[in-house]
């Protein structure tokens, strides 16, 4: 996609101490007994007035407040479009509304729990609290969903809908969702800090939650955003060529790259993809 997109600020709320201050990157802590990263949530009360906040599930609070946050860090009172991804959406309101149905026997419901638990749930507390009647999606397309969520926003300035996309990223995990995805394998059953992932040579990895945005514009900010490629379950020989045709699209030879951040996370049955391409290219 041709022109030249800034990142203008960001905020995030994750196991690590993101919200406030200038981020330095940390080891987060798995508290035990279980290989969970939980979020360090910031006091949300000069944020949302106490009313609201005790109907407000956690994946609503974080997400609305790092949007806020990332919103004021920006100077930025009103974005021209909101853009989100998110893999599960609001898995403690829709597991609250099951919890009603089978409760009250599907009589004398509350409506609050299903109202939340939608997918732009979040989209729309933000366009609520910031007035924002303009471009307003979601996309839930599992592990795609931010890159959808900043491809569209790329389109929308590129298109000039859009001078500032807010864009961002929300999920959070429950005890009943953790439970679930053991049983299917997806985490590591010894307790693992993560320090030692890439060393425990065991399966699954450890799950985590949080929330991140970024606000994107056409005016030089802190960052610039040049491309971005998505493969769907490439083959090895598939991967590598999108990285090279990616690489070549925009003129830049692997020597050239400072720093790569992949999404290695330790699980055994991944492992493969990553330490092949990093030792071709990198």
């Amino acid at each position: 996609m041709k022109g030249k997109y800034y990142i203008q600020g960001s905020a995030a709320i994750s196991p690590q101490e993101s919200f406030f201050g200038s981020f330095t990157p940390q080891m987060p802590v798995v508290e035990g007994p279980l290989n969970r990263l939980r979020a360090k949530e910031p006091d949300y009360s000069g944020f949302i007035t106490p009313n609201n906040l005790r109907r407000m599930s956690r994946v609503l609070k974080m997400g609305l407040v790092a949007a806020l946050k990332c919103l004021q860090n920006s100077d930025i009172a009103i974005p021209d479009a909101i853009v989100t991804g998110t893999g599960r959406g609001s898995l403690q309101d829709t597991e609250r509304f099951l919890h009603n149905i089978r409760d009250y026997a599907e009589t004398a419901l509350n409506p609050t729990p299903f109202i939340q638990s939608t997918y732009n749930s979040v989209n729309g507390l933000i366009a609520l609290q910031q007035k924002c009647t303009r471009y307003n999606n979601t996309f839930v397309h599992r592990g795609f969903s931010f890159e959808h969520a900043l491809l569209d926003g790329m389109m929308q300035l590129a298109e000039g809908r859009a001078d500032v996309a807010l864009v961002g990223a929300f999920d959070e995990m429950t005890d009943e969702h953790f439970y679930i995805k053991s049983r299917l394998g997806m985490w590591k059953t010894a307790l693992t800090q993560p320090a030692d992932l890439f060393t425990s040579g065991t399966t699954g990895t450890l799950s985590g939650e949080g929330a991140a945005f970024f606000t994107i514009g056409t005016t030089p900010g802190i960052a610039r955003l040049d491309g971005i490629r998505m493969v769907y379950k490439p083959s090895r020989q598939e991967l590598h060529a999108a990285l090279e045709s990616f690489l070549a699209q925009h003129r830049v030879a692997v020597t050239d790259i400072d720093l790569l951040i992949s999404g290695q996370n330790g699980a055994t049955r991944y492992e493969q993809f990553y330490q092949q391409l990093t030792r071709q290219f990198f």
